[in-house]
C-alpha cells in the first residue's frame, strides 16, 4: 500500500533567530519523526524566515501553489498553529485547499472532517497567536513611550520643527518657526477665521498651509514644550518659540466658535447603529420629555427608514445577543484546552525572553568593546557617540521587550478568553436585567456595528464572539432552531407617530 505524501512546512521570523539556532533544525527533526510515525512519505519541504504577522510570504505561498498543482497531496505537518500563521488571512488560504494540516506539537489535526470542538479551539489557537504578535508589537510601542518620558519626542515633530540627526535631537527650524510663529500672532488679534487665516498666511509669508492642517497647527501643546504620545502628555526638552500667554489667548478664540456635538439628553443607543439604505448614523431624539425615537440621520437625502421606539430597539438588540451560548460540554473543553495553553505559551514565552537576552548580552558585549577600542585611540570620539546612541535605543527597546514577557501578562491573556466565553454564556440574561444605558453598553462589547431596516436587524459582531456565533447558527450547539441573527423590528406602519 502506497504511503500518504505529505509537505513539511517550518519558520522561523528572523535571520539572527535561524542564526542562533533558534527552531528551524528542531522543528524540521520534530516533522521528519512524525512522518516516520505515520508512515507518511514527505515529498517536499518548506523553510521559511520571515514574520507570520502579515499574509504574503513567499515560501508560505510556494506551498500554497504546490498544494493547488498537487491536488492528491493533502497532508501539511507543521510544528504549531504560530509557525503556520499569526494573522487572518492566511488561515482562510488553507482551508481553501482542503488538506489535513497536522499540528504535531499541540496533538491536532484540522480539516474539513474534523469535529466542531477540534476547529473552534484552533480559532482560538490562532486568535492567540495573532495576539502573542501583536503583544511583541506593542513591546516596541513601550520603548517609544520610555523616550517621550524622558522629555524627547518619538515621532516627526510638528512644522516648525526639524530633526537634527547629529545630536539626534528636535530643533527649531530657521524658516518655518517663522510661518508658524505668525500665524498665531494673526490669530491672536480675534480678526481671523482659521480658513481667513490660511489665506493670510499665503499671502504675507507666501507658504500655503492647508486650513485643517493649520487648525491642528493652532491646538498642538508641542509649541508650549509639551507633547502627546500614547494618550499621555508629557513635557519635552525642545527649545520653545510661541510663548505660553500667545498660546493660550489662541486657544480661548479657538473654544469659543466650538460647539458641543450632542445635548444634554441621554441617548444610549444613539451611535450604535446604521442605516442599512443609506448608510448614514442613527440617531435619536427625544419627544413630549419623555418618549426616545431613533431615525435615520438622513445624511444623504430623503430615507425610507422609519423611526424607532427606544424599547424596539431595546428587544431587537437582545435577540442578537440569545445566540451567544455555548453548551457547557464545549465550553469545560474550552477551558481545558486554554489550560494547556497556557503551558504551550510559557514555553513559546521562555524561548523568546533568552533570544532577547542573548541580543541584550550581544549589543553590551559590543559596547564594552567599542569603549576600549575608543581609550586606546582605534576608534574617533564622532564613531563612539554615534554608535552608543545606537546602542542605547537597541538596549532600550530590548529591555521593554523582556518585560513585557512576565508571566503575569501570560496569564491575564488566558484569563481574557476565559471571561470572553463567561459573558458570551451570561449576555443575554444579563440584558434582560439592565437599564437602557447600561444595555447599549453591553451591546458595544459584543457587536462591531449593526445596520437596520425597517424589519430587521444587521450585526457584525466583535472576535471572538462571531465565531462563537458562527458555530452556534451553523452547527446548532443549542438545539433551538430560532437562533436568527437577523431578529425582526416592528414594522413601520405599527410604531407611534
Amino acid at each position: 500500500m502506497a504511503r500518504k505524501a505529505a509537505v513539511i512546512y517550518a519558520r522561523v521570523s528572523s535571520r539572527e533567530q535561524r542564526e542562533e539556532g533558534y527552531s528551524i533544525e528542531a522543528q524540521v527533526r520534530l516533522l521528519r519523526e512524525n512522518a516516520v510515525k505515520n508512515d507518511f512519505e514527505i515529498v517536499k519541504e518548506f523553510i521559511e524566515i520571515e514574520s507570520a504577522k502579515e499574509a504574503g510570504r513567499p515560501v508560505f505561498n510556494q506551498m500554497v501553489g504546490f498544494f493547488r498543482k498537487n491536488p492528491s497531496c493533502k497532508i501539511l505537518l507543521v510544528e504549531k498553529t504560530d509557525r503556520l500563521y499569526r494573522n487572518k488571512r492566511d488561515p482562510l488560504t488553507i482551508d481553501d485547499l482542503e488538506i489535513a494540516v497536522h499540528f504535531v506539537k499541540e496533538g491536532e489535526v484540522v480539516s474539513k472532517d474534523a469535529k466542531s470542538q477540534v476547529k473552534f479551539i484552533h480559532d482560538i489557537r490562532i486568535a492567540m497567536a495573532r495576539n502573542y504578535s501583536e503583544n511583541l508589537r506593542e513591546e516596541v510601542k513601550k520603548g517609544m513611550a520610555e523616550k517621550a518620558s524622558q522629555g524627547v519626542y518619538p515621532g516627526n515633530p510638528p512644522i516648525g520643527y526639524r530633526h537634527n540627526k547629529a545630536t539626534r535631537s528636535i530643533e527649531i527650524h530657521p524658516q518655518k518657526s517663522v510661518v508658524v510663529k505668525r500665524a498665531f500672532e494673526l490669530y491672536a488679534s480675534g480678526s481671523y477665521s482659521v480658513k481667513a487665516l490660511a489665506k493670510a498666511i499665503n499671502i504675507e509669508m507666501g507658504t500655503y498651509i492647508a486650513r485643517s492642517y493649520l487648525n491642528r497647527i493652532l491646538k498642538n501643546p508641542f509649541y508650549i514644550g509639551q507633547f502627546e504620545w500614547a494618550g499621555q502628555t508629557y513635557k519635552g526638552k525642545h527649545e520653545c518659540f510661541i510663548s505660553t500667554s500667545l498660546f493660550e489667548e489662541v486657544q480661548s478664540i479657538l473654544s469659543g466658535f466650538n460647539k458641543p456635538k450632542y445635548g444634554a439628553v441621554d441617548l444610549p443607543f444613539r451611535g450604535i447603529f446604521k442605516c442599512h439604505y443609506c448608510g448614514c448614523m442613527i440617531t435619536g431624539e427625544r419627544k413630549k420629555g419623555k418618549y426616545v425615537y431613533y431615525r435615520c440621520t438622513c445624511g444623504k437625502g430623503p430615507c425610507a427608514l422609519p423611526r424607532f421606539r427606544e424599547q424596539e430597539i431595546a428587544e431587537g438588540c437582545g435577540r442578537l445577543l440569545k445566540g451567544l451560548q455555548i453548551p457547557e460540554a464545549i465550553a469545560t473543553g474550552i477551558v481545558a484546552a486554554l489550560e494547556s495553553e497556557r503551558d504551550l505559551t510559557q514555553t513559546r514565552a521562555d524561548g523568546e525572553r533568552a533570544r532577547l537576552q542573548r541580543a541584550l548580552t550581544v549589543i553590551r558585549t559590543r559596547q564594552d568593546k567599542a569603549l576600549v577600542a575608543k581609550l586606546d585611540g582605534e576608534i574617533s570620539e564622532e564613531l563612539w557617540q554615534r554608535n552608543q546612541s545606537e546602542w542605547q535605543n537597541q538596549e532600550l527597546q530590548l529591555r521593554a521587550q523582556i518585560e513585557g514577557l512576565q508571566n503575569g501578562e501570560i496569564g491575564e491573556r488566558i484569563l481574557d478568553v476565559q471571561r470572553t466565553l463567561e459573558l458570551a454564556q451570561k449576555a443575554y440574561s444579563l440584558y434582560l436585567t439592565r437599564k437602557p444605558k447600561e444595555q447599549a453598553e453591553l451591546i458595544k462589547s459584543v457587536l462591531l456595528n449593526c445596520e437596520i431596516d425597517s424589519a430587521s436587524l444587521y450585526p457584525t459582531y466583535r472576535k471572538p464572539f462571531d465565531m462563537i456565533m458562527d458555530r452556534a447558527r451553523n452547527e446548532e450547539w443549542s438545539g433551538r432552531a430560532d437562533l436568527n441573527c437577523r431578529p425582526l423590528a416592528p414594522q413601520a406602519s405599527a410604531l407611534p407617530g
